[in-house]
């Protein structure tokens, strides 16, 4: 005998029931208020921490467009009387600038770049003490902590940006390492008013490439760095020249600085940094005292 085909469904099934999917947007608008703020509270500040790894991560290969600074100069430019507008920038990798420049820049601004892990934390104690003595508050940034304020924060002092700027620095010295910040700071820096980075300033003030700066070139470089709108290489100052000088002997005395040396083979004598945490456990012992 032939086997029978049954097609009716099995007696004590329930039938299926198709239920309509709503879109996304019919799902947001069923919500009650209290549980759209709810949601809200909790999906914005994580989209807007993965934007800011995500951005890091692509800066690792990926050149800045602009900064901050150079939207805020550029504006001042448009909207001052007797300021002319100037944008002078070129990118270029760290291998086409001198050595004499990353020489020079840690020298003067960062001589333990290679051996912290961000921050100073020697430099920033000091700082915080100075200023419960009453003395003007003086900076502890590292070339890191430069490097992710100029990059990623609007330029003021708010606290909150402090914070941030920390957060940035972190983020930079665990996804980038030490060779791309020092590219990406000597690549965004500013040099002058509407001058920014080595390439762009060794073109204006010596009408050269980074590649061919000298000792002396970069060490001008390196000092007009903490005020570039008023420290200017082609018309340097008595303290401006003396402080080329210093700067030129600390650099050869220091020695070449190696981007891609690893922790082991650095100097031991300051090899163990202390970090961020180290700082906030001695800075949070430091307000109970007081």
């Amino acid at each position: 005998m032939g086997k029978v085909k049954t097609t009716g469904k099995k007696s004590g099934d329930k039938p299926s029931v198709r239920r309509s999917k709503k879109n996304g947007g019919s799902r947001w608008k069923a919500l009650p208020w209290w549980r759209k703020i709810l949601r809200l509270l909790w999906v914005v500040p994580l989209a807007v921490w993965l934007f800011s790894i995500l951005l890091v991560v692509a800066y690792k290969w990926i050149n800045p467009p602009f900064t901050p600074l150079m939207v805020k100069r550029f504006n001042q430019q448009l909207f001052q009387k007797n300021r002319p507008v100037n944008f002078e920038r070129k990118y270029v990798k760290i291998d086409s600038i001198s050595h004499y420049m990353v020489d020079c820049v840690v020298s003067s601004e960062d001589q333990l770049f290679m051996y912290h892990n961000g921050f100073d934390v020697k430099q920033l104690k000091q700082a915080y003490l100075e200023s419960r003595h009453g003395h003007r508050m003086r900076g502890g940034s590292t070339i890191s902590m430069q490097t992710a304020k100029n990059t990623f924060l609007p330029f003021n002092r708010k606290m909150w940006r402090k914070a941030l700027e920390g957060y940035y620095t972190q983020l930079i010295e665990w996804i980038w390492g030490k060779k791309r910040i020092m590219e990406v700071y000597l690549n965004i820096i500013e040099f002058g008013d509407g001058i920014y980075g080595v390439e762009a300033a060794s073109l204006h003030y010596y009408g050269k490439h980074a590649s061919e700066l000298t000792r002396h070139e970069a060490a001008e470089l390196a000092v007009s760095l903490p005020g570039p709108l008023w420290r200017n290489p082609a018309k340097p100052s008595a303290y401006f020249r003396k402080r080329t000088k210093a700067i030129e002997t600390r650099s050869r005395q220091n020695g070449r600085v190696n981007l891609d040396a690893r922790k082991e083979d650095l100097n031991p004598k300051y090899r163990n940094q202390e970090n961020i945490i180290d700082f906030l456990k001695w800075y949070r012992k430091h307000k109970k005292v007081k």
